[in-house]
């Protein structure tokens, strides 16, 4: 759940909250799945998929332009054991 503005000085930052960098992350346990899904809707992706040390990324944004990280963590790392 996010919040919404409830002030009028708050709407300013509505999709700016982090300065324009990601700071919301949505763990998947199958990238692909969900990549493709999230295409075949509409969502918009800022950076694509890329594979680095810690599993696979890509960058989305939300209605409100929110900057998401859609992860799958490698099965080495450490928050594939929380989240799976």
């Amino acid at each position: 759940m996010l919040a919404t503005a409830s002030k009028p000085i708050q709407k300013n930052f509505i999709g700016n909250q982090a300065g324009g960098r990601v700071f919301l992350f949505l763990a998947t346990d199958d990238f692909d799945r969900d990549y493709r899904n999230y295409v075949a809707k509409g969502i918009e992706f800022v950076r694509p998929p890329k594979k680095a040390d810690y599993g696979k990324v890509a960058v989305f944004k939300d209605l409100y332009g929110n900057l998401w990280d859609l992860i799958q963590f490698s099965d080495d790392h450490g928050m594939t054991q929380r989240f799976f």
